[in-house]
C-alpha cells in the first residue's frame, strides 16, 4: 500500500538533509525519483550527490539517454514514468496516481514558505482525502519528529 510522508524543514536545506533520506531509500532497492521546481535547485542536488570519495549515490538529471537505469533520477516539473520512491521538493506537484504508483512518496518543503507551506498542505489532503496512508515529521534540532499519522482508508 503506497504512503505519503511529509517532510517539514525548518532551517535545513534539501540538500542537507536528502543524501541520508535518499541512502535509505536505496537501501529497500527503490528506484526514486527526486523532482524539483526548477533546474538550479536539481543541478546543486546534482553536485551534492556527486559527493566526495564513497559519499557518491548513483543518481543522474533527466534528460540523458541513461534515465530509465539511473536508480535516482532529478526532475523537473513532472515525472518520467513510475518510480518505487518520489521525493517531490519545493512544492513541486504530485498527483494521485503517480502516488498510487509508488510505494512512498516523500513532500520535502521549507515550513518558512508560505507558499510551499500552502502546497504541502493540499498535497496533504489531496493525498490523505485519497485514502493513502501518511505521516507527518518536522525537523528540529537535527532529529525528525513525527507530529501527524493519517491510516490508509479504503
Amino acid at each position: 500500500m503506497p504512503e505519503a510522508f511529509f517532510y517539514q524543514l525548518n532551517g535545513d536545506s534539501p540538500e542537507a538533509v536528502l543524501p541520508r533520506m535518499l541512502d535509505m531509500a536505496l537501501q529497500k532497492g527503490w528506484r526514486i525519483e527526486v523532482r524539483g521546481d526548477g533546474p538550479d535547485r536539481m543541478e546543486r542536488l546534482d553536485h551534492v550527490l556527486w559527493g566526495p570519495g564513497d559519499e557518491f549515490r548513483p543518481h543522474g538529471l533527466a534528460g540523458g539517454p541513461h534515465d530509465a537505469d539511473q536508480p535516482i533520477l532529478l526532475t523537473v516539473g513532472s515525472g518520467t514514468g513510475p518510480r518505487d520512491c518520489l521525493f517531490a521538493l519545493d512544492g513541486a506537484p504530485v498527483s494521485e496516481a503517480e502516488a498510487r504508483a509508488a510505494q512512498r512518496v516523500c513532500i520535502v518543503f521549507d515550513g518558512a514558505d508560505p507558499e510551499v507551506l500552502n502546497t504541502a498542505r493540499s498535497q496533504w489532503k489531496a493525498l490523505t482525502g485519497a485514502g493513502l496512508a501518511a505521516r507527518f515529521y518536522v525537523r528540529e534540532d537535527g532529529t525528525w519528529a513525527l507530529r501527524q499519522e493519517r491510516p490508509a482508508r479504503a
